[in-house]
């Protein structure tokens, strides 16, 4: 029997991506962000589907099946069930939310088939939220069995789950409800301490070691309450993030009495101290769950995914307690994944196909994204007049790189197929010598633009952990903290010691105690990824001919990228990225360039392009102020049409209204088209002029209309129905903050009919 080829898709929430698997074999897979150049782009993917199809050598008609990663009307009933729940508040959510909803969201088998051009004429079919998460965790992990937990912001109701995977089967066991949720605890101290939601939680967690978990019993007395069984549940009165634009209010900020952080504010200790104490909670929280999931299963083995999954600092933590023999985490474990779970899921439990358990797993080492050919990097490089060396040799390229690192030079290194996930593992990464005291600082400051106490990680062979980490398991996709090894910590000096009696000071110094300091943070640790040559090839080659070098079998690996822009995609991303920061040298592939090389005339072309306020001002640029003439006519003879209708439209308004027709308004209308139409026509500015004018108009009316009409659905009608509700004594979210409740765990009912797949509830 022919192998199926799958297509999953996550879209309309954060990290859009697509995936495709033929025949149970993961061919690709990638996000959106990358192509759109769009941080975490939310838009449907695309560009990252027309990928998914060309690395699978098929048109979307080839496509066996097409698979969304959730249920649309599932989550559309959550969101008004909220609204129910808080009205009448809640109306800037609800008039941001709703417009979306029924242009986009609602229509996903429009958006779906628009997409792939028609030409697909297969079935469409909607997996849950929370079982695309757990299935991409499951399916490709090294497991035959295992326990797996999911944890993230929100699916449709799902926060938090426990199932338990079999052979090509999942059986969702137990679930927590919206609005409880690890996920959306977490992003709350996130938007409190300045950070945005959705991509600041990962500067949370390296803020924490800096401070001091004051807050602990603070958090778990008002905010969380964790039973015994691990489930939990939040107290809503302290968050605003259910029925509102924000995730905290004045509750929040009286609580831990200061205010809210504003973004680029400067940080002070309470801020340390939020984000060490929401750290110890969050580690407390998923060490309930994995304890339940262990008694709950009894298995030996456990998967992880969802947003949370991406903790690696509490991922270390319950590795090393070995409550679970091993542990997996999928290396793209927040919405992205979903696509492929979606996918896999499809292919395993629902055609029921047998499963192939591969030892490493079956990621891939998540290089699933595309990869360019010597002729193509040549002709991106000549296209911008770059000066560049093809090296011929493997041997003599991993030299001179080496010789760069060996100097202190930060070496963009891009080499064949791009990661999938939000970790860089070596294939489109910065480069660094983590010997050195300045590296963390020159790359956080002068190349990504970002906050300098944010770390950076190590690479380093499998066959080299012990020497350098505390650590015992591999960590393939840089999802597990590790102590730096107790042996590369250098004694202190009689001074460091008496400084080290200053709780304050010993926090900020023990990063000299390390003879790797550009990876080691302030708790002497480190975000590991483990590379091999079967995983990563060229680049752990390259840490091996660095040893050969140095004795140093360690690298420092840092996303290619700066702050606010996704990771470089293509061999134009990464020369834009080189050229406008302070980057030493490029490699791409077999090409080396060194910016000392480089014609000013290009650097001054790329200058400031990395900067966050070019970022924010090129968003604007999207407009499309210069429309071509074949638009002009196509915009030009629809106004001749459409005005005409409009005016035949208001004549028999007024004649209901008035008892009278009014010809004069047909003919106003009518004229007004043939003039607009003429030109439009008439020349090339003109036609542009009006174009532009007219759509301009055309966005201020929308966005007046919608909001009228968002305003008139949540008053007259969503609002009275909620206090109605209430009245009676009807309370729309399931789960209340209750401290006398013995468990918050929702036991799950059992697996759907297959035709329930083909529904979007």
């Amino acid at each position: 029997m022919r192998a199926k080829k799958i297509l999953g898709i996550s879209a309309f929430y954060h990290d859009s991506a697509a995936a495709l698997v033929d025949g149970g074999n993961i061919v690709a897979a990638a996000q959106e962000e990358r192509f759109s150049r769009k941080k975490h782009d939310n838009g449907f993917p695309a560009q990252a589907i027309n990928y998914c199809l060309r690395e699978g050598g098929i048109q979307a008609g080839e496509l066996d099946y097409v698979v969304f990663y959730e249920k649309p009307l599932l989550k559309f009933d959550r969101l008004i069930e909220t609204y129910l729940a808080y009205s009448p508040s809640g109306y800037k959510s609800f008039s941001k939310a709703i417009p979306q909803w029924l242009k986009t969201k609602l229509h996903h088998t429009r958006e779906i088939r628009r997409s792939l051009n028609k030409e697909h004429k297969g079935p469409l079919l909607f997996v849950k939220h929370h079982m695309s998460h757990a299935a991409s965790a499951f399916f490709p992990s090294p497991f035959e069995e295992a326990a797996i937990i999911t944890m993230d912001g929100v699916g449709e109701w799902d926060t938090t789950s426990i199932a338990i995977g079999e052979g090509n089967r999942i059986r969702m066991l137990k679930t927590i409800c919206f609005p409880h949720s690890i996920g959306l605890l977490y992003s709350a101290f996130t938007y409190f301490t300045g950070f945005r939601v959705n991509s600041g939680e990962y500067k949370l967690m390296g803020l924490a070691p800096y401070g001091n978990p004051a807050y602990v019993d603070l958090i778990l007395d008002k905010l969380v309450d964790l039973k015994g069984d691990g489930s939990f549940a939040l107290n809503m009165e302290c968050f605003t993030f259910a029925n509102g634009l924000t995730m905290t209010g004045s509750k929040f900020e009286r609580l831990f009495t200061v205010k809210r952080r504003l973004p680029e504010e400067p940080l002070e200790q309470i801020h340390m101290d939020l984000a060490a104490s929401i750290q110890v909670v969050t580690e407390k929280l998923i060490r309930g769950l994995v304890h339940h999931a262990r008694d709950l299963t009894g298995k030996n083995n456990l998967c992880l995914a969802g947003g949370v999954a991406l903790n690696c600092v509490a991922n270390g933590k319950i590795q090393r307690e070995k409550t679970f023999a091993r542990i997996w985490t999928q290396p793209a474990a927040g919405d992205a994944g979903g696509a492929l779970g979606a996918a896999l899921f499809t292919h395993f439990q629902l055609l029921g196909n047998e499963r192939k358990i591969n030892p490493k797993d079956a990621m891939k080492g998540s290089l699933l994204g595309p990869r360019f050919e010597d002729g193509e990097i040549k002709e991106a490089l000549e296209a911008e007049g770059a000066v560049f060396e093809r090296i011929k040799g493997e041997a003599e390229l991993l030299s001179s790189v080496s010789q760069y690192l060996m100097e202190e030079k930060v070496v963009g290194w891009f080499h064949g197929r791009m990661e999938f996930g939000p970790r860089a593992l070596g294939s489109r990464s910065k480069i660094g010598d983590p010997r050195s005291k300045n590296m963390q600082n020159r790359i956080n400051l002068k190349i990504k633009f970002r906050e300098s106490f944010r770390p950076f990680a190590p690479s380093v062979p499998e066959e080299d952990i012990g020497p350098n980490f505390d650590q015992e398991e591999p960590s393939p996709y840089m999802l597990v903290t590790a102590p730096v090894s107790r042996n590369l910590r250098r004694h202190l000096s009689e001074e460091e010691k008496e400084q080290m009696k200053d709780p304050d000071i010993r926090k900020r110094v023990s990063i000299a105690r390390s003879t790797l300091p550009a990876i080691t943070h302030v708790d002497c640790s480190a975000r590991l990824q483990t590379v091999s040559e079967e995983r990563n090839g060229r680049y752990y080659r390259l840490i091996r001919a660095f040893k050969e070098r140095t004795g140093c079998s360690v690298l420092v690996n840092t996303s290619f990228n700066v702050r606010g822009e996704p990771i470089v995609q293509s061999p134009e991303n990464a020369l834009s990225c080189f050229l406008s920061t302070g980057m030493d040298v490029l490699v791409l592939e077999n090409y080396i360039l060194r910016k000392e090389d480089q014609p000013a005339d290009l650097v001054q072309k790329y200058r400031g392009k990395g900067n966050p306020l070019h970022q924010i001002k090129a968003r604007f640029e999207n407009l499309n102020r210069n429309p071509s003439r074949k638009e002009v006519e196509k915009f030009a003879f629809t106004l001749l049409l459409a005005l005409p209708v409009l005016g035949l439209i208001w004549m028999g308004i007024i004649w209901l209204s008035a008892q009278a027709l009014n010809y004069w308004v047909l003919i106003g209308f009518a004229g007004m088209g043939l003039l607009l139409c003429g030109l439009s026509l008439v020349s090339k500015s003109s036609g542009k002029t009006v174009y532009v004018i007219w759509h301009g108009l055309a966005a201020i009316a929308e966005w007046m209309i919608t909001s009228m009409s968002t305003l008139i659905m949540y008053y007259l009608t969503l609002a009275p129905i909620g206090l109605i509700m209430k009245l009676f004594g009807r309370k729309p979210l399931p789960i209340q903050y209750d401290k006398n409740r013995k468990t918050y765990w929702i036991n799950c009912q059992g697996e759907p009919e297959l035709k329930r797949y083909f529904r979007q509830f």
